[in-house]
Formats: C-alpha cells, sequence, structure tokens
C-alpha cells in the first residue's frame, strides 16, 4: 500500500533533509508536504522506481522555495544552493540518529512520544491526537515545542558516552507507545491498534539497526509475545477477557513462535535487562496450553528477578500476584501493603486486591474493591469488567 510505503520512507526523508539543511521544524513541513504530493500523485501516476529519491527532491525543492521567500536568509541560500545533492539516507544511521534526536533528553516524555510519532512513524498530528484522546492542538503544540527546543540540537549521533542512555530513552518511549496501543489509558476502546502496530514497526527497524543489543531484543519480543494475545482480550462486543478466561487458540502462533524464539537466543547471547524478563514472563505465560498450566513458580521467579534489576511499583504489584498464584491468596494480602504509595489510588492496585479477596473466598470486601477500581480507572471496558465481576459477588454473606 502506498501509504504504508510513506510510513516507511518518511524518517529517512526527513533526516536526509535535517543532514543537509538544518532546521528540524522546517525541514519536517518541507517532508510532510513531499508525503502529500505522494499521497496525491502516486495513486495515478504510479510510484516512481525511486520512492525515497522522489521524495527528498520534492521535500528539497519545498524547502528552497521557503529558504528564497525568506529574504533575511539570502546568505544560507547561497550556501544551499552550490551544496551537493544529498545522497539517499542510510536505512541504519539516520534512522537511528533521527530517534535518537526525537527522544533528546531536553523533552519530555510526552513529547518525545508525539514527537516519535510525527517524524519518525509518519502518523499525522491528527491521527497521534486520535491515539490519545486529545484535541489535535495540545498535540500540535506539543509538537511544535519539541521541535522548537531541538533547534540548537545537531543531527548527529550523541557522543558515545551518553549514548547508553539515550537508547534507554528511545527504548522507553516505543514501550509506552505500545502500551497506549495495546491497553488504552482511557476511552471506549481497550486497543488501539495503530499504536502498538507502529511501537512494533519500529522497534524491528531498531532491531535491524542494532542487532547486538540484547534489550532492543527484549523489547521487540517483549510486544510481540504480548500483543500475540490481543485477538483473545476482548469478546466481539469489545468486553475485556482477562487472561486467565481467553480462547487461547485465537492466540498468533506465529508472533508467539517469533517472539520465543527471539527471546530465547537473546537471553543466551546477551547480558540480561528488564524487557528480557518482561519478554521471559510474557513467553511462559503464552507457552501454557491452559490457563491452569501456567508454571507460575517460574513466573515469580523471573519477577523476583526483575524486581531486583528493575525496581518499580508495578513490577512489586505483578510479582505479589505470582506470591498469591504459588502460595495463595493470604500470601498475596498480606505484601500488597507495602506497595509504593505511588500505586494508591491508582485502579490496577484495587483491582489486584480485589482478585485476591475474591479468591480468599472474602466476597463483600473483594465486591466493595471491585467497585472502587471501576471508579478509579478512565478505560470504559476495563469499569465494564470490573463493574460486572463486583455484580456477581453477593453483597454479604449468603
Amino acid at each position: 500500500m502506498i501509504e504504508d510505503l510513506l510510513r516507511e520512507q518518511a524518517p529517512q526523508v526527513l533526516a536526509a533533509l535535517v543532514r543537509r539543511y538544518g532546521d528540524f521544524d522546517a525541514c519536517e513541513d518541507a517532508v510532510q508536504e513531499a508525503l502529500l504530493a505522494a499521497s496525491l500523485q502516486w495513486p495515478g501516476e504510479g510510484v516512481p522506481a525511486n520512492p525515497r529519491s522522489w521524495l527528498i527532491t520534492v521535500a528539497s525543492r519545498r524547502r528552497i522555495e521557503v529558504l528564497r521567500s525568506e529574504a533575511a536568509r539570502t546568505r544560507r541560500e547561497e550556501a544551499v544552493a552550490v551544496a551537493p545533492e544529498p545522497e539517499p539516507a542510510s536505512s541504519v544511521d539516520d534512522s537511528l540518529t533521527l530517534l535518537m534526536l526525537c527522544c533528546h533528553p531536553a523533552l519530555t516524555s510526552q513529547s518525545q512520544v508525539a514527537l516519535t510519532l510525527r517524524a519518525v512513524g509518519g502518523l499525522t498530528t491528527g491521527e497521534i491526537a486520535r491515539a490519545f484522546l486529545v484535541p489535535e492542538a495540545t498535540i500540535g503544540q506539543r509538537i511544535s515545542r519539541a521541535k522548537a527546543k531541538l533547534q540548537g540540537a545537531r543531527f548527529a549521533m550523541p557522543p558515545a558516552s551518553e549514548q547508553p542512555e539515550r537508547l534507554a530513552a528511545v527504548l522507553h518511549v516505543l514501550y509506552l507507545i505500545f502500551n497506549e496501543g495495546y491497553t488504552a489509558s482511557s476511552g471506549t476502546s481497550l486497543h488501539r491498534v495503530e499504536l502498538s502496530a507502529e511501537a512494533i514497526r519500529l522497534t524491528r527497524q531498531l532491531r535491524a539497526q542494532l542487532p547486538a543489543e540484547g534489550e532492543v531484543a527484549g523489547l521487540l519480543a517483549l510486544m510481540l509475545l504480548t500483543d500475540a494475545r490481543r485477538p483473545a482480550r476482548t469478546t466481539a462486543d469489545g468486553a475485556l477477557v482477562p487472561l486467565p478466561e481467553q480462547d487461547r487458540t485465537l492466540w498468533d502462533v506465529e508472533a508467539i513462535a517469533e517472539g520465543t524464539e527471539l527471546i530465547t537466543s537473546t537471553l543466551q547471547s546477551a547480558p540480561v535487562g528488564p524487557y528480557q524478563l518482561q519478554a521471559a514472563i510474557a513467553a511462559v505465560h503464552d507457552s501454557a496450553a491452559r490457563a491452569e498450566d501456567t508454571d507460575w513458580r517460574e513466573i515469580l521467579m523471573l519477577y523476583e528477578l526483575l524486581e531486583s534489576t528493575a525496581p518499580g511499583p508495578m513490577v512489586t504489584l505483578n510479582r505479589i500476584v505470582a506470591v498469591a498464584m504459588v502460595h495463595g491468596p493470604a500470601a498475596g494480602l498480606a505484601q500488597l501493603d507495602d506497595v509504593d504509595a505511588a500505586l494508591q489510588g491508582h485502579h490496577r492496585l484495587a483491582a489486584v486486591r480485589a482478585h485476591l479477596l475474591e479468591l480468599s473466598g472474602d466476597e463483600v470486601a473483594a465486591r466493595q474493591a471491585y467497585e472502587l477500581a471501576a471508579r478509579l480507572t478512565q478505560s470504559l471496558p476495563e469499569q465494564r469488567y470490573l463493574q460486572a465481576r463486583a455484580a456477581k459477588l453477593s453483597a454479604g454473606p449468603s
């Protein structure tokens, strides 16, 4: 499809222009105009033999036109006029450089996400706004502020000393994009498939560029193994189906096989990191033909290792669930009060408490916890599910 081709070429075209002209903001505008021209012309005239060169040429012409219309930039125009035509962007260096630039430490996490989706993912401002359920003007302002902050930034890979930290930021942004796509934080739909699919696509590209980076492979494996369950996560009317109740014959076996092979080989060849451990946990879940076949002892061991490697309140909460599955709900409930204060008031904490209370037989307390969790979440599918769980429990002892 032409749309997929344009989305694939967009970051390379932008990288070529920024490398040549600088001024990320103006170059991004020129690329967007070139993409628009291609979307209008190519369906009727056919895709050119070299789509990237066509786009670079059109975008470059637009950039030069703007320069020529600005009298204050006469000297810069003269310099551009004698500059050699840009080489087609390197699929390795420029894509990675562009990702690193979009995840510059001067930007907020929200701005990094928006700019990455716009500049590297090729999504329009409207598409990003619809995915995150915020006004288009809000996303536009975020992107504009981000590009303004990058005006002085050089289009080049960061120094070697800064690259590990910048790569960590890139992985975090891709992880955030995937998570929002897999479980939308608000709205009527559980999934934002365009976001999870885009995160997987970008992570595949990153994996091709950095094949020796274990955490890149780990993140890709995690996405594949998690997204494989998406077909079974909702009913025909969009209602949430929890993992133990899912029809596992609906899971994507090809994605599971790819993700399992990837994480297995990565754990054997690279230093272990948090994304790899999360992928290993997902692989254990996906390998169980039935919910009751899940190896919760292995999952608990992996969560204990993850908590020691990358501690955090959500990791602790997930470990407590594994504790309850191995040692009984009372053991899990006993540890819930130790969860970080950052999760107090979060619907996930209330939902876990409700589930463990239900397993322990305390239906009254479980119902109250489910109702609290339903009030706390902004996701309508999750809210409906939690309300349904509460409704199934008696209001008091029978």
